[in-house]
């Protein structure tokens, strides 16, 4: 789940000319003990947006952005406190203490798996997707709503798209996203192993800084040649959408865990295999799965989404909800938080684009805000004021 968190520093003083407005990139090379990714968000304002391994968030004042921007360019400690002297009316070395304090503080949340930021650094925390953005943190391109042979037809909506993007039509979204300061694309469908261009989509989104995912049935992934293409090609996680009556299905988180690659496993609860749940949560656990998605098909199953839920939280299953899946509204957190304001990105934090380039707030919610291959990002941004209330459509 992201965590919107906002800096403590607070300086009086302001700079005379913000650094320039773009998405710049930091990532640790392989041989770091903790490998990681920072994405800095520099607005107009010389504020800015820190996003730590397309997680965790920190809207950072001008000041604390600038820092930020010396960190992700990995410029010299005693170089950033003389150019930061000289452009704000601090002292050089209160300017390099506070620099290394951030630092800090930006580091161990990196490098603490778990750490709990308000607790143990002392950030502010805000509501999630509660703040104005310029760009949200995630594009779900759906490449394809092509399905497997055998496949329920339900599964994806296809009777809304009659047309794909080629590549390089894709390949224009994503640089549109990249330039609007979007730092992850999850590729999904359909079935987005379907399209045979997807290593190359996955290159091309690594080769800009793009974080990337890949939400599948997994079937491909058996495949040890075709996994190491994707593995290659830059992909940093998958969400694989378990069958828990197809072998297949299993060898393919068998085939993930192995690959040492981050992995959430969704699982959706039916009437037909609500009974079975317990023992799907067991073996996966006995996998070696950490991760965890579910949603439930039917409303009338909430107590036993419920029930899987507490079961999930003793096997120390850390629980995803905001991750794209097939549509539904029955997660355990809206359950949770039944009849409070249960936090939404959608529109926000991430937005949705159908195989033919039109933009949706997110899967299921179909309201075209425009087309992200052929319209501006500025005109498509600015729509999502013109969203009307709408109950998600049923997938």
């Amino acid at each position: 789940m992201f965590n919107t968190l906002r800096d403590s520093i607070r300086k009086w003083f302001t700079p005379t000319h913000p650094l320039p407005a773009g998405t710049y990139h930091y990532q640790a090379p392989p041989e770091a003990e903790h490998p990681y990714r920072m994405h800095l968000r520099l607005e107009a304002d010389g504020s800015g947006l820190l996003i730590i391994n397309a997680k965790t968030v920190l809207h950072l004042n001008p000041t604390a952005a600038e820092y930020a921007f010396h960190l992700v360019k990995g410029t010299p400690a005693e170089q950033v406190a003389v150019q930061v002297a000289a452009r704000y009316r601090v002292g050089r070395d209160q300017a390099l203490q506070d620099y290394k304090e951030l630092s800090e503080r930006i580091l161990a949340l990196i490098h603490t798996e778990d750490l709990d930021p308000v607790t143990y650094l002392d950030f502010d925390r805000l509501d999630p997707y509660s703040t104005e953005l310029t760009a949200p943190f995630r594009l779900d391109a759906a490449l394809t709503y092509r399905l497997p042979d055998g496949e329920a037809a339900g599964a994806a909506p296809k009777e809304r798209v009659t047309t794909e993007l080629t590549i390089d039509e894709w390949k224009t979204v994503l640089a549109k996203a990249w330039h609007a300061g979007i730092p992850q694309v999850v590729f999904t469908g359909g079935e987005p192993t379907l399209r045979p261009d997807l290593p190359e989509l996955l290159a091309y989104a690594e080769a800009q800084g793009q974080v990337t995912g890949l939400l599948t049935d997994g079937f491909r992934l058996v495949d040890p040649e075709y996994f190491n293409t994707l593995l290659m090609s830059g992909l940093d996680h998958i969400m694989i959408v378990l069958h828990p009556e197809k072998e297949e299905s299993w060898q393919a988180v068998s085939a993930a865990i192995a690959a040492d690659i981050f992995l959430t496993v969704h699982l959706t609860l039916t009437q037909e295999n609500k009974d079975q749940m317990d023992g799907t949560l067991d073996r996966l656990v006995e996998m070696g799965a950490r991760t965890l998605s579910l949603s439930a098909a039917d409303p009338a199953l909430a107590a036993d989404l419920q029930r899987v839920r507490t079961h999930t939280a003793e096997h120390h299953l850390s629980l995803v909800w905001d991750l794209p899946v097939p549509y539904s509204n029955m997660h355990p957190v809206a359950l949770e938080r039944s009849g409070e304001d249960v936090p939404d990105g959608a529109g926000t934090a991430w937005l949705y684009v159908e195989p033919d380039g039109d933009v949706l707030p997110a899967q299921g919610i179909n309201r075209v805000l425009g087309n992200l291959h052929r319209d501006g990002w500025a005109d498509i941004w600015s729509n999502r004021s013109l969203m009307l209330p709408e109950i998600p459509a049923e997938q």
